[in-house]
């Protein structure tokens, strides 16, 4: 497990959320991950220290309580989606992918998804 970034405390007042303000956690199997669930992505490793730093998006999957979107308008819009692990109490990189234009507009008109202040 590696150290990618820090989870920020504006996040959860602008989601009005409450996940703990700690560090984000990627494990080694994140990039098998993608490479068998989002194939073509595993470019945009290297960004996600960026992506959850400075987000151009961020919300919350109404699915997965206890997690955050965070989006980031690169070449292609990528969604870092961070998980807490209630059982072990930490943050983690759980899946890296692209979401198109349509998605995004949908998201954001939706509230799904704020622009980050």
């Amino acid at each position: 497990m590696e150290i990618v970034g820090k989870y920020k405390e504006e996040y959860n007042k602008q989601l009005n959320i409450n996940l703990p303000i700690d560090d984000i956690y990627q494990s080694d199997g994140l990039i098998k991950h993608i490479q068998k669930q989002h194939k073509g992505f595993e470019s945009y490793m290297s960004d996600i220290p960026d992506i959850i730093e400075n987000p151009d998006y961020i919300g919350v999957n109404p699915k997965e309580p206890d997690s955050v979107e965070l989006i980031k308008v690169l070449k292609d819009n990528i969604l870092v989606a961070v998980k807490l692990d209630k059982k072990n109490n930490y943050l983690y990189v759980a899946s890296l992918y692209d979401i198109s234009n349509a998605k995004l507009q949908n998201r954001l008109n939706s509230g799904r998804i704020k622009a980050y202040k």
